[in-house]
């Protein structure tokens, strides 16, 4: 046992050697290592296998004797000041290292194929390898300054992912756009942390809480200065897992490769900051103020997420979205002082939201079989609908992944989920009842991008000109490589897409279709659009990693059941917690033991908010399909906006408050862009005219004195003295005057 502790070290650092092999092979041997790329899939997954069995141990050894062991060694020592580097392995480090192992493995995999016709596939696994590695770094580090070091790292492998497809203008926005939001925070994040060396003279976690719980306790700093120095460092957790208001970044991040949504954005990267409040939950715990501002902030983004969810078009931003939501229920639950459900919740939403954004990557890559590599249309659920009959496979994993999120028994969410509902009435009816109303909307929205992308029929139609199905096929990469097979030239392709009321198509050459406003946009074939008659399943490799996390999805929240009764325990998470849940809030503390009649009343109720959810969102959005299927309402629809399923005013509210972002993004560049754009232009200008025009006039005013004086030197003694002898006489008779005024008085 003590084997494995002392081995931690390396943990981080095997993942490592992908991407310096990579390197090094793109260095030396170029064209081979460009051949044989493919081959770079089976190390990294290795490699992280064996990190996973690693994990494995250590959370197996956390389970049954749930030790804390830390290893540290100098760096640098000058007079008072000691740098140590080390690694610290508890509850909270095995946690996370299994969560980034297990999810990390099924993304690989999943990549494998994902990637593979993308030129950028060295550059990805390289990437991906180097954020396992920071992220390692990051949840084994035993001091704040490791954690800066790493958290840095893991911003910015999240940058080069995000903006993967760097030629894309989004893309190229969106990873600034993140860069940019995550650098505020982690400038917080930074000032807390020399705060706190300030305060108590060390960086390590074990001599900071001592040292500053004593100093709080005895009043010996001002507990203003201590709650400024905690709320810096909560700065930092904010931008980093999306929480209001630095959550902007989040759904431009979707830009990135899906596989790094699911990895990055959903299960690893964004539960970063979860992490950072959990390891910092004893220096938190003795400023009361910064908990109730970090349960605001949750339950702020909890809400907020959701009601941005309600109507996106983009199924990876209704993802992310969701994502935020989630991750602000856990917020939630640190700053109500629920320390376990909070740890509880960051484990089944990883499984489950990876789940999620898996097959919505697989949804995805069958659309760009029809549309071709356009996110504009193979993202848009606008452009779904039947696809159950193609990917039913991606549908089952998808529907237990909602199932999963509305908080629907046995799945995994629905443990956590709930368990952060019933302390929320302890902590305060308020918070509890926006808690419960979002776990309502939760389930409407997941839903509803259920029944848009699978239900009713395929929004995509195809026919040729005598309105046959064609027979002809052809083959596709998945980023635009062609790799085309001859197809019928009179195909085309039929979207149904609501269009301006000023629009309209005239007869072409996929039949004869009279000039009549009508929901239909026509992309001819003239050009080989690539395009094939339905879209197909993925590929097996990345059905297998669906089919793991659903799994998990089935299975993960057993851990957490709280039932110790009888000799029978199944509560494996609360073991593993040992330590950490003794540092539950007050009002939480007792909440250990198990009872039936409570927890059938507390679930009665949940279950029954997420199936209004759930029935509300079926009869809204399902009853549209059945209509649309008879194109004989297709003017009706025409005349109408097809997400018109609400009153014209409820509708318009809705639609707009998640078109414009909450208008987060529209606040941010009126008052805050435009006031640092303004300010900036005032200092440029203050210091071009005013700064630089004082010198430049003093060398200009220099010069013509100079000029003027060159003119009046005429070489004679007698002026010389005459002018000499008038300034002395100036001069004397202010003297006296002032003299004589003196003296008066």
């Amino acid at each position: 046992m003590e084997d494995i502790y002392q081995y931690t070290w390396i943990i981080p650092f095997i993942p490592l050697t992908v991407p310096l092999l990579i390197g090094a092979g793109l260095l030396l041997f170029p064209t081979t290592t460009k051949n044989l790329r493919r081959m770079w899939a089976f190390p990294s997954i290795l490699l992280l296998s064996i990190v996973m069995i690693f994990s494995i141990k250590l959370s197996i050894q956390q389970v049954n004797s749930n030790l804390i062991y830390q290893s540290v060694w100098s760096w640098t020592i000058n007079n008072d000041f000691s740098l140590e580097f080390g690694y610290l392995v508890d509850s909270l480090t095995s946690i996370m290292s299994m969560l980034i192992t297990t999810v990390g493995i099924l993304v690989l995999i999943y990549s494998d194929n994902y990637m593979s016709h993308d030129q950028g596939y060295l550059r990805f696994f390289a990437y991906l390898s180097f954020f396992n590695t920071s992220m390692f770094g990051l949840v084994t580090s035993s001091n704040l300054i490791q954690i800066y070091i790493f958290w840095e790292l893991v911003g910015m492998c999240s940058y080069l992912l995000i903006g993967f497809w760097f030629t894309r203008p989004l893309a190229a926005n969106a990873c600034q756009k993140a860069f940019v939001t995550n650098r505020v925070g982690d400038f917080g994040l930074l000032l807390g942390i020399l705060g706190l060396y300030w305060l108590t003279g060390s960086f390590e976690f074990r001599d900071l809480f001592e040292i500053f719980n004593t100093l709080i306790y005895n009043n010996e700093v001002h507990f203003l200065v201590g709650t400024v120095c905690t709320f810096l460092l909560f700065a930092g957790a904010v931008a980093k897992s999306a929480q209001f208001p630095l959550h902007v970044w989040l759904p431009d991040a979707m830009e990135g490769p899906t596989p790094i949504s699911a990895l990055i954005h959903a299960a690893t990267m964004v539960a970063a900051g979860i992490f950072l409040v959990a390891r910092l939950f004893p220096l938190l715990i003795v400023t009361p103020a910064i908990l109730n501002l970090i349960a605001l902030i949750g339950i702020i983004t909890v809400f907020l997420g959701a009601t941005l969810a309600l109507a996106q078009k983009d199924i990876k931003r209704g993802l992310a979205y969701s994502t935020m939501s989630q991750l602000g229920y856990m917020m939630l639950a640190l700053g109500m002082g629920s320390y376990r459900a909070a740890l509880f919740h960051l484990i089944t939403h990883a499984y489950s939201k990876a789940l999620l954004f898996l097959a919505s990557g697989s949804i995805i890559h069958s659309m760009e079989a029809i549309v071709g590599y356009s996110p504009d249309k193979s993202q848009n659920m606008v452009f779904m609908g039947g696809l159950k009959k193609h990917v039913p496979i991606t549908k089952i994993a998808f529907l237990l992944g909602t199932l999963s999120l509305s908080g629907i028994p046995p799945l995994a969410c629905f443990w956590s989920k709930d368990e952060i509902l019933n302390d929320t009435w302890l902590y305060s009816p308020t918070f509890a009842t926006i808690a419960w109303a979002t776990a309502g909307l939760t389930a409407f929205y997941m839903f509803r991008i259920y029944l848009l992308t699978f239900e009713g029929h395929l929004n995509v139609h195809f026919q040729n000109y005598n309105g046959k199905k064609s027979s002809s096929f052809y083959s596709i990469s998945l980023w635009g490589q062609k790799r085309l097979k001859p197809i019928n030239k009179n195909f085309c392709l039929l979207i149904l897409l609501p269009i301006k009321n000023n629009e309209s198509f005239s007869k072409n050459s996929c039949g004869d279709i009279k000039k009549t406003r009508q929901s239909f946009l026509i992309i001819n074939n003239s050009n080989n659009q690539k395009i094939t008659p339905y879209p197909n399943e993925s590929g097996n490799t990345m059905l297998f990693p669906l089919l793991v996390l659903i799994f998990f999805t089935l299975l993960i929240g057993v851990i957490g059941i709280p039932f110790n009764q009888k000799g029978i325990d199944l509560d494996i998470l609360s073991k593993w917690l040992t330590l950490s849940v003794n540092l539950l809030h007050p009002k939480l503390k007792n909440q250990n033991s198990f009872d039936w009649s409570e927890f059938v009343t507390n679930a009665t109720l949940s279950v029954s908010i997420a199936y209004s959810g759930i029935a509300i969102a079926s009869f809204l959005y399902k009853p549209l399909y059945s209509f649309l299927q008879n194109f004989a309402l297709i003017n009706f629809f025409a005349k109408r906006d097809p997400k018109r399923v609400f009153s014209d005013k409820i509708k318009n509210v809705i639609y707009d408050w998640a078109h414009h972002r909450g208008y987060m993004d529209a606040f941010y560049t009126r008052y805050v862009i435009q006031s640092v754009r303004g300010l900036s232009e005032f200092v440029n200008f203050f210091d071009r005219r005013v700064i630089d025009g004082i010198a430049n006039g003093l060398g200009v005013t220099s010069f013509f004195v100079g000029e003027g004086l060159k003119y009046v030197g005429g070489g004679r003694i007698s002026s010389y003295l005459f002018l000499y002898l008038l300034y002395a006489s100036i001069f004397l008779l202010i003297y006296y005057f002032t003299n004589m005024n003196f003296t008066d008085q």
